[in-house]
């Protein structure tokens, strides 16, 4: 083992909101793991996404740089050729290793990784998946959605057609021990452990199914006029989950259990992990964290695609004595662009200064308000963007030609319309058009201010844009069921992916096209 050098430890999460950690203060979720992380290291607790979806939040994240500047706006596929953290890390003599959900374009390839072992969601998303390798190797390649099934059943609580031993969550964490026995033990190393959970379908194997019932559950945050703190993608997220027609009562906690019960089983081997490290485990850099959050319910909405805290805040944990205060929390806003200078710097280097993220090592000791930080999620007519520090956050999207000013921890009021607040509405307003002023991003700005397009329609047909994401064996499998049970195949004109490639299509248009697009749509 190298000594002069700390190792490095990055445990990450798909999908984890930032309150389903025990120790921050959820008295119903059982995670001792990750509570020993928060007595033992220090906890950024305005820690934000740059993207509030996967692919974009990513991409910010390997490359230190914002989601305007990569390209990367949706969970769409970029070309993208811009150097990662890893490639600094090979550099200063350290073994780089991947396991699981990477979700980058394209998913396979090496990233600047040393060596990697895939696990993606979905069969397309990777030519070869090591994981489905082990699972047709134990007897189990007949099944065909192993993370749980999706369509219909997206937010559907469901128990996993897995036993724990084969669950993709073990196998992440048994790839990850594996790699901690057989490294080089002369370099110092670099694992990113990366889990495809608690990212829907909401599955665990029993009995960590049953840890939470429905009736010991909250009921999710629905303060009044909860639906004018909405946006227009938490409108369109929800119509394509099936989770657009009313609640049920039962439903929102069998959900909530659910996923409480996802988490605790990711902690579970998140902490097998943690003892594998044994006495090297002072000498390596630990840090926990997630691409986004998830809704579940909050304000009506499920998923992400939304700046209020749920999904928009994460979870940033780091622990090496010496370098981060055992127990203590740290409220300077933060974001996954902190990650590429932390890893550097931690590692001897440094990251280039055009970057905009700060080490985390130094943020620790700046004054609270001093920072804002960024998220965007799309751009142009579709755009979403958020800046945020301890004390405010600031929200506008064009799609609703619409902004929203919260104080940190009351999301329930929008100061945006306030004249006692007129004065902080425009000094932070004034922080977000600049940011992106100053880069010269013309898909947001327009003179001084933002760029204001036509609201954005939503689809009225109330089939149109629902999820379909079935096993591409299906339709082979109901053709042999037999005469008078064939069906045809789905009609996917209509699915959430002709919907968000429809959208996705308009948020690449400029102001003036989507004006002549509006004008042309009249004539017909």
């Amino acid at each position: 083992m190298s000594d002069s050098k700390p190792n490095i430890l990055f445990i990450f999460t798909d999908q984890l909101r930032a309150d389903c950690i025990a120790a921050l203060g959820n008295s119903q979720i059982k995670t001792p793991n990750l509570d020993r992380l928060v007595r033992e290291g220090t906890t950024f607790t305005h820690c934000y996404t740059p993207s509030p979806v996967c692919v974009p939040a990513r991409h910010a994240l390997t490359s230190g740089v914002p989601p305007h500047q990569t390209g990367c706006v949706d969970n769409v596929y970029i070309e993208c050729d811009r150097p990662s953290f890893m490639d600094g890390l090979n550099d200063l003599g350290y073994q780089t290793h991947g396991i699981g959900k990477m979700h980058f374009n394209k998913c396979k390839g090496d990233w600047g990784f040393q060596s990697r072992e895939y696990s993606e969601e979905l069969v397309g998303d990777s030519p070869r998946d090591d994981y489905r390798d082990f699972l047709e190797e134990n007897g189990y390649g007949h099944v065909q959605d192993p993370h749980g099934f999706r369509s219909e059943y997206y937010y559907l609580p469901q128990p996993s057609q897995l036993p724990d031993k084969l669950h993709n969550n073990a196998w992440v964490a048994d790839r990850s021990i594996e790699f901690l026995k057989n490294r080089d033990k002369d370099k110092p190393f670099f694992l990113w452990s990366s889990w495809i959970k608690p990212h829907p379908p909401f599955e665990s194997p029993f009995p960590w199914s049953r840890l939470y019932r429905m009736h010991e559950m909250d009921f999710p945050y629905l303060p009044e006029n909860y639906e004018d703190q909405r946006n227009f993608w938490s409108k369109v997220q929800c119509r394509y989950k099936y989770m657009d027609s009313g609640d049920s009562r039962n439903l929102t906690r069998m959900i909530r259990a659910a996923y409480y019960s996802v988490v605790s089983h990711l902690d579970h081997h998140i902490g097998r992990l943690l003892d594998a490290l044994g006495p090297e485990i002072d000498n390596t850099l630990i840090v926990f964290s997630a691409d986004h959050g998830e809704m579940l319910g909050d304000f009506g909405c499920y998923g992400k695609r939304s700046m209020l805290d749920a999904s928009a805040k994460i979870p940033m944990l780091v622990r090496l004595p010496g370098t981060f205060k055992a127990g203590a929390q740290a409220s300077q806003a933060s974001t996954l662009l902190d990650l590429y200078p932390t890893f550097l710097e931690i590692a001897g280097g440094k990251a280039p200064a055009e970057l905009e993220g700060v080490s985390l090592q130094t943020l620790q000791d700046q004054h609270p308000s001093e920072r804002f930080v960024h998220s965007q999620f799309s751009q142009n007519q579709l755009g979403l963007y958020m800046t945020a520090n301890k004390d405010w956050k600031y929200i506008f999207s064009a799609a609703d030609d619409k902004e929203w000013l919260y104080k940190d921890g009351c999301e329930s009021v929008n100061l945006a319309g306030d004249a006692e607040y007129a004065d902080v509405l425009k000094s932070v307003r004034q922080i977000a058009i600049d940011r992106f002023k100053n880069d010269g991003y013309e898909q947001a700005i327009e003179s001084d201010d933002w760029a204001h397009f036509p609201k954005a329609e939503f689809p009225t047909e109330a089939d149109n844009g629902l999820l379909f994401q079935d096993p591409p064996t299906l339709q082979s499998a109901l053709d042999d069921l037999g005469p008078g049970y064939t069906r045809p195949e789905i009609d996917k004109t209509r699915d959430e992916f002709s919907l968000l490639r429809r959208l996705a299509q308009r948020s690449m248009l400029t102001i003036d096209q989507v004006r002549e697009a509006e004008l042309a749509e009249q004539k017909i």
